[in-house]
């Protein structure tokens, strides 16, 4: 490994510690320790500004999409071209404390908030098709079935995270209890502590720039989601030695290839009040990576692919598929074949059952990363967007072993026999004109 590789370690550890810790103290840490790299820091943790100079380039809110999920042009490419998540991820639970319905008052202070973050920071790469990394924010606020119900009515095509959990046969109880989720994502952790300071009323600056409006009063913190994605970081971070060294993922494989992966207009909603939105699918999942590296690169391969693809044609982490999954329709179509020649069923495989017409995925994978604060075991937070959140539930379903007539048992059924699912919650984002407070 390169000398500057060697040294950069121990700084993407601490970053990914500070960005899981939160909270003003953790800022000044991570702003300390990112200095080297990215600059002189422009917020201090006593909420005044270091300097009036930005650290990172400012956004132009007028350039950002109506959709708040549209983050494809601004986010980096690999040589393949496909999409690179940036590594940093929080994800806030919010409780709604504002009034019911929201005061006008209280929109317009939501609106000039969020406003401010999309001045403070270029939103992801800024459109830098080139950009090596994601040096600006990029985030959406969704709204659970709760808050519609509590200010007018539930839009059409929100399902409740109970529901959706009982529609894909795991335990209700799981259900998030949030009123809204706000998800925050980047390269640069203190990026993402700034910003969720700033919202909170923490930081009287944010970026140079003043902090004129938050959440206070309107929207207060009832949990806290975190992760973080990239070739080599789970090996760093996580104490399994089976992970491999340049793995993005703790189960070994990158995702995220072209074929699998949705148009941002397939996921997005063409009809009715909250026309140019989406909904999210938000989840915490625990990973049994002990069993799962108890076999060897051969089988979990076949599991997490397709049995009928020849291993060295993937790679040790998918490295060699380049844009393309290799998951064909034929392969769908002989899963029943496939599982009798190989005993062994594939994960990607069996997930494309839940294709349209077109084999065009239903969901968008927006979000995901290895979360090392879930108790026993490597945990992983996963932020799925869908037109409806029957697209995710149908998707979901297409992994449970009940779902086929043969007899390949769970273990070697894909990957849901070392899933357990410690929290869903379901979301919809409306389009920005409509994401302050929205009431149907």
């Amino acid at each position: 490994m390169p000398s500057d590789e060697r040294q950069d370690i121990p700084r993407r550890e601490f970053v990914r510690s500070a960005v899981a810790i939160g909270g003003t103290s953790a800022l000044s840490a991570c702003l300390e320790t990112e200095r080297g790299r990215f600059g002189e820091a422009s917020a201090s943790t006593d909420g005044a500004a270091v300097d009036a100079e930005p650290t990172f380039p400012r956004g132009d809110p007028s350039a950002v999409p109506d959709g708040q999920h549209r983050w494809g042009e601004f986010l980096v490419r690999d040589a393949h071209g496909n999409t690179v998540p940036p590594q940093q991820l929080v994800g806030i639970g919010m409780r709604y404390e504002g009034s019911t319905p929201p005061a006008d008052a209280e929109r317009e202070a939501v609106e000039a908030a969020l406003r401010t973050l999309e001045r403070a920071f270029q939103w992801g790469t800024g459109g830098d098709a080139g950009a090596p990394f994601h040096r600006g924010l990029l985030f959406m606020i969704g709204y659970a079935p709760a808050y519609f119900d509590a200010v007018g009515d539930v839009p059409a095509g929100l399902s409740t995270p109970e529901s959706v959990l009982e529609a894909v046969g795991e335990d209700p109880a799981h259900a998030d209890e949030y009123d809204a989720m706000l998800i925050l994502t980047s390269d640069v952790g203190s990026i993402l502590l700034a910003a969720e300071e700033a919202l909170f009323g923490e930081l009287d600056e944010l970026n140079g720039l003043p902090v004129e409006s938050t959440f206070e009063g309107i929207f207060s913190k009832a949990g806290r989601h975190v992760g973080y994605v990239g070739k080599g970081l789970p090996a760093d971070k996580l104490d399994h030695e089976g992970v491999p060294e340049d793995a993005p993922l703790s189960m070994g494989y990158k995702s995220g290839f072209r074929d699998n992966l949705p148009s941002e207009d397939r996921v997005t909603i063409d009809e009715g009040p909250m026309a140019g939105g989406t909904t999210i699918a938000s989840s915490t999942l625990r990973i049994d990576l002990d069993r799962w590296y108890e076999q060897g690169q051969e089988e979990r391969t076949a599991e997490m692919f397709c049995p009928a693809h020849d291993p060295d044609d993937i790679g040790a982490t998918g490295d060699k598929l380049g844009g393309d999954s290799g998951v064909t329709e034929s392969d769908v179509e002989n899963i029943d074949a496939h599982a009798g020649e190989y005993d062994r069923v594939g994960h990607t495989q069996k997930v494309a059952r839940a294709r349209d017409d077109d084999f065009e995925p239903r969901i968008l994978r927006r979000t995901e990363g290895v979360a090392d604060t879930v108790r026993d075991g490597a945990g992983f937070q996963f932020n799925a967007i869908q037109e409806a959140m029957t697209d995710f539930i149908e998707t979901r379903k297409t992994m449970n072993v009940d779902e086929y007539d043969h007899d390949v048992p769970a273990e070697d059924h894909g990957i849901t026999d070392y899933l357990e699912t410690l929290r869903r919650g379901s979301y919809l984002a409306p389009p920005r004109e409509k994401r302050a407070l929205p009431v149907i």
